[in-house]
Order: structure tokens, then C-alpha cells, then sequence
């Protein structure tokens, strides 16, 4: 389907169908790498910085430096300073969904009114803490739930839902193995 000029969702579809074909003609200009840093504060708390990528072949910025911090509540005996590391994930996981259903919606002609996703996390912290080793460190279940208002009928709702997850860079980190490596320097 083609961009419909009947609805502004503020995704420019034409550069990013024009970016995926020029990508396919050069697929080794489509590897990027991103990329966090994290600075220890005091406790459990910490600072992430996002600024440099590489794509394009070639080391990229972005307009300005992100940061995004990390702690743990009072009831882990911490000071509670910013949200803990597995609400960021949550939250990138609500974050790349919604993305994608703006974007899809754009390519579709779907004008969107508003959209909310909630993302709820089931987790054993048994096994962060060490208190039963056959309790995994991560979350045993994972919902997104969206409210969505567009004009649109429920099932071209749905399928906009349905590509956003098919698309999610994020949706596909959480639920395939991806090979993480860590290193001390």
C-alpha cells in the first residue's frame, strides 16, 4: 500500500519506503550498530548515554545526547532515583510497538487519534537476588495491551498492531536468543 494524504500521523512513509529500497540495493550500508554507555552514580544507581551510532557506513550522531537513568525502588533498599533497568525495557518494548503502528498506519491512510500501549512484566526477583536458583533473572511473562482510536474498523486496528510486533526491533530482541557478550577491559 501507498501513503494516503488523507492521514497526517507525522511519519514520513515516502522517505522511509524510499530509504528501505535504497537499503536493498545496498544491504552492507543497513548494518548498524547501536549503542549505550553507562555510568555508575552511587548504589544502584546509574546513567545511560545515547548519542553515537554507526549505520550508513559510517559513525552517526544523533542531534543531541540522550540520557536515561537507572535504580532500583526503596523496597530493594535503594534510593529510588529513576526507573529500574527492567521498566526501560518495558517501556523500549511500548515505545518501539507504538512506533510502529503510527508508522503503519501512516503507509496504511489510517488517521489515528490517539494511542496508548501498557506493557505489564510478570517477574520472580528470586533469581536477581539469588534466593532460589531455579528461578530465572528475567520476566516469566511479558503484556501489551493497546487502546487505540483511528478511523479505522477493529480488525484494521488489529492488523496495524499485528505488523507493528512483526516489524519490532524490540518485540524481536525479547522473544528470539540474541548472543549477548560481555567483556571487562
Amino acid at each position: 500500500m501507498s501513503t494516503t494524504a488523507t492521514a497526517d500521523n507525522g511519519v514520513n512513509t515516502e522517505a522511509l519506503l524510499g530509504a528501505r529500497d535504497a537499503l536493498r540495493e545496498a544491504p552492507a550500508a543497513a548494518q548498524f550498530t547501536w549503542k549505550a554507555t553507562s555510568e555508575w552514580i552511587r548504589g544502584t544507581h546509574s546513567r545511560q548515554t545515547i548519542e553515537h551510532f554507526q549505520g550508513l557506513g559510517a559513525e552517526q550522531k544523533h542531534v543531541k545526547a540522550f540520557v536515561l537513568e537507572g535504580d532500583h525502588p526503596e523496597v530493594f533498599a535503594s534510593e529510588d532515583n529513576a526507573p529500574t533497568p527492567v521498566e526501560t525495557v518495558l517501556a523500549a518494548l511500548a515505545g518501539c510497538l507504538t512506533a510502529g503502528v503510527a508508522a503503519v498506519a501512516q503507509n496504511r491512510g489510517i488517521q489515528l487519534k490517539s494511542v496508548k500501549a501498557t506493557v505489564e512484566g510478570d517477574h520472580d526477583i528470586l533469581g536477581i537476588l539469588g534466593g532460589d536458583p531455579e528461578v530465572r533473572n528475567g520476566f516469566n511473562d511479558i503484556r501489551v495491551s493497546f487502546d487505540i482510536d483511528a478511523d479505522a474498523s477493529k480488525e484494521d486496528i488489529a492488523a496495524l498492531v499485528a505488523q507493528s510486533q512483526k516489524r519490532s526491533a524490540v518485540f524481536d530482541a525479547l522473544t528470539n536468543p540474541t548472543n549477548v557478550t560481555v567483556s571487562v577491559a
